[in-house]
């Protein structure tokens, strides 16, 4: 056959890949959108990656100060809005998990899948909601660095890189005491999700860290069986920041289910 015969075959258009669904991160208490740049920096140049400071947090200004914990997420419904992104894959840790819970009861139907890492769902006993208003009246009178300086090394282990002992204490000490106590009180009166977990209807992935006594592996776990369609990952050799302290052992995780859901 002579070489240029070929161009006489039917000829079929290239179509472009769909766009990859982009990724909304949403980090805990007391940090900032900083918190998630080894995530930024490995899913960005492929996909939309939103990583907005929470209200009070980072850039954002100090006030209005939250008064109620679904505050956040109407601030997040409002950014994609914004930004016209209609259909995501939510990401949240800690804090951040429990929003990104309080954004699926808000807006479920644009979530296409759900990552639930180092949290869980339940209501704070009432104990519970007493120490986080002792806290914030804490905060409000001596700052954020005494409590940075007490809770460093359950935010990361003990034997965390140097490095990032330092981008967590950083994080923290820069955090305004005055929002930082807002979002304590909201967060002491947020409501139960445990039963929303059971109606999410997208794949979920739960992670934690191995060493993490805020949230520890039995938290995951029960979120795990909860959830209608979920996977468990823990990671070891790190505590309540994994996406931080782990970042490669996470992102790889993380990676594997973004192509799972798209």
């Amino acid at each position: 056959m002579p070489p240029h015969t070929s161009r006489h075959l039917p000829f079929a258009p290239l179509t472009p890949p769909a766009p990859l669904i982009p990724l909304v991160l949403l980090h805990g208490h007391p940090f900032d959108h900083t918190m998630w740049t080894p995530q930024i920096e490995t899913f960005s140049p492929a996909r939309q990656v939103v990583a907005p400071d929470l209200r009070g947090y980072g850039r954002t200004p100090a006030t209005p100060a939250v008064t109620r914990f679904s505050d956040f997420a109407a601030d997040i419904e409002t950014l994609l809005d914004e930004s016209g992104i209609e259909a995501f894959v939510l990401a949240g840790l800690s804090m951040g998990g429990q929003i990104a819970m309080d954004c699926y009861g808000r807006f479920g139907e644009r979530v296409r899948g759900l990552v639930l890492a180092d949290t869980f769902p339940s209501a704070d006993t009432p104990e519970a909601a007493r120490v986080r208003g002792t806290t914030a009246d804490r905060l409000l009178r001596e700052g954020m660095r005494g409590y940075a300086d007490e809770v460093l090394e359950r935010m990361v282990a003990p034997y965390a890189d140097p490095r990032v002992k330092a981008h967590v204490h950083r994080m923290m000490t820069g955090t305004d005491p005055g929002s930082a106590a807002a979002a304590l009180r909201a967060r002491a009166q947020r409501p139960d999700y445990s039963d929303l977990l059971t109606k999410v209807t997208v794949p979920a992935l739960v992670v934690v860290g191995a060493d993490d006594t805020y949230t520890p592996v039995a938290d995951a776990e029960a979120m795990h069986a909860a959830l209608p369609d979920s996977t468990l990952r823990v990671i070891e050799g790190a505590a309540h920041l994994p996406n931080l302290e782990r970042p490669a052992e996470f992102n790889e995780m993380l990676g594997e289910f973004l192509t799972q859901v798209g």
